[in-house]
């Protein structure tokens, strides 16, 4: 099926060139134009996108090749630019850089499957006419990635500008100046989440003042026709018989894929927000504990009493997954500053770390355990975390990865009861999320 849908790619030169606040800033101001934008971001990231959606009002998905596939990252892209005037995609590191040193899964990659035209931003300070070779050499190094315009970031002053624009071997669309009091901060697994800080929103009046609207928005709807998968039509149960599944929704977790989200809800799920560190005890049939910032936000979760409920709940049978920050919090105890207690729901101890332990992605399956729901399917997802988790001798793991450091040696998903925790950042099967459903249904006619 051929879709006619606006998209232009904002890539960077290198990780820190600008592209993320310059991206978010581009979508703010064609927001305050009254465009409709859908945001994307390449990649496992949950950060970025979080700024991505304060700013369109639209929830902003990633398009990774590793654990989509190119059919997932085109039905992704089609089914969530529906209604959208532009999709703006926001690459991941460099463009060109993708998984172990090739371009696999880089933005590059992404824009090739999506045949979506490339707007490069480039860092200018302390360089001039040097830049122009840079720019050159991304033009020319892989043809079927079209470059379409440069944003230079980090202009120091007219004079400066004078001195590049001198040469232009791809359309300059924008001059942004630089802007250090805009800066967003940032911590260990990077940029501060979008509710923790405005400055992403309110760069939008810089790109409107520094760059060509009329110019990108031109480049956008040249972008050519899409081919993209037939949508499989999904009969849903009716709301009555529907399990709800409680989703940890709070500054300590809060890294979801919003794909896993919505296929949750396809396979026949009510999803229902909760927060671990307020004393809240949800009526669900289900929990699902992403990741996060446990460890900014531990002695809030040792107060709650929503400990008490998780940990009463998982011996109850219900069940429960959690991702990296859900694991830790499913733990006995974390050690950030000092110990905290947790849930206690799994044998082991969580700690913190100031050196990362393990970035990559992850691929593996659920073990073949008696009476664990998840069955015999597949994972696949991404890891990275600044933790380790300290297991009991008797701790049971319900996945063995072929790729990925996970908990250790090979194994990932500490069980217990129909509880299961993982460092892995999963992106959802269609079956996994049949199987999580149909336990969590299972318990609710308990």
């Amino acid at each position: 099926m051929q879709a006619e849908i606006p998209r232009i790619l904002i890539a960077g030169t290198h990780s820190g060139c600008g592209k993320t606040t310059i991206a978010s800033g581009l979508m703010a101001a064609l927001v305050a134009r009254g465009v409709t934008v859908q945001p994307f971001k390449t990649g496992p990231d949950f950060i970025d996108p979080s700024h991505h959606t304060l700013i369109c009002g639209r929830p902003s998905r990633n398009l990774d090749f590793c654990m989509m596939g190119e059919t997932g990252i085109r039905r992704t892209f089609a089914e969530a630019s529906a209604g959208a005037d532009i999709a703006v995609i926001e690459g991941a590191m460099g463009l060109f850089d993708g998984r172990e040193g090739s371009d696999t899964a880089s933005a590059a990659h992404v824009a090739r499957i999506l045949k979506a035209p490339v707007i490069l931003v480039v860092d200018v300070h302390a360089v001039s006419l040097s830049i122009h070779a840079v720019v050159k050499g991304f033009r020319d190094f892989d043809p079927r990635v079209k470059i379409a315009g440069i944003i230079y970031n980090k202009i120091g002053s007219d004079r400066h500008r004078q001195m590049i624009a001198q040469e232009e071997f791809v359309p300059a669309l924008g001059w942004v100046p630089k802007q250090p009091e805009s800066e967003v901060k940032s911590r260990h697994l990077g940029l501060v989440m979008a509710h923790e800080s405005p400055a992403m929103k309110t760069y939008g009046r810089v790109i409107a003042e520094s760059c060509d609207l009329d110019r990108i928005l031109d480049i956008a709807r040249a972008a050519p026709p899409l081919n993209i998968p037939v949508p499989v039509a999904q009969k849903t149960p009716a709301a009555r018989h529907r399990p709800v599944i409680g989703v940890a929704r709070d500054d300590a977790f809060c890294f979801y894929y919003q794909d896993n989200l919505d296929r949750l809800a396809r396979a026949g799920a009510e999803l229902h927000p909760f927060s671990p560190t307020a004393d809240t005890e949800p009526d669900v049939d289900a929990i699902y504990i992403g990741g996060g910032y446990p460890e900014l936000h531990a002695e809030a979760l040792e107060r709650s009493r929503c400990r008490q409920f998780i940990r009463d709940r998982a011996a109850a049978g219900m069940p429960i997954y959690g991702e990296c920050g859900g694991l830790m919090y499913l733990c006995g105890s974390l050690e950030a500053d000092r110990e905290y207690e947790m849930t206690g729901v799994l044998p082991a101890r969580a700690v913190m770390t100031k050196k990362l332990q393990a970035l990559g992605y992850v691929q593996g399956a659920f073990g073949s355990r008696a009476g664990l729901w998840t069955g015999t399917v597949a994972i696949q997802g991404h890891e990275f975390h600044y933790s380790r988790v300290e297991c009991d001798p008797e701790a049971r793991f319900a996945i063995r990865l072929g790729h990925g450091a996970g908990i250790g040696d090979g194994n990932d998903g500490l069980t217990e009861y129909n509880t299961i925790g993982t460092y892995t950042h999963a992106y959802f099967t269609d079956a996994f999320c049949r199987k999580f459903v149909a336990a969590a249904a299972a318990f609710k006619k308990r």
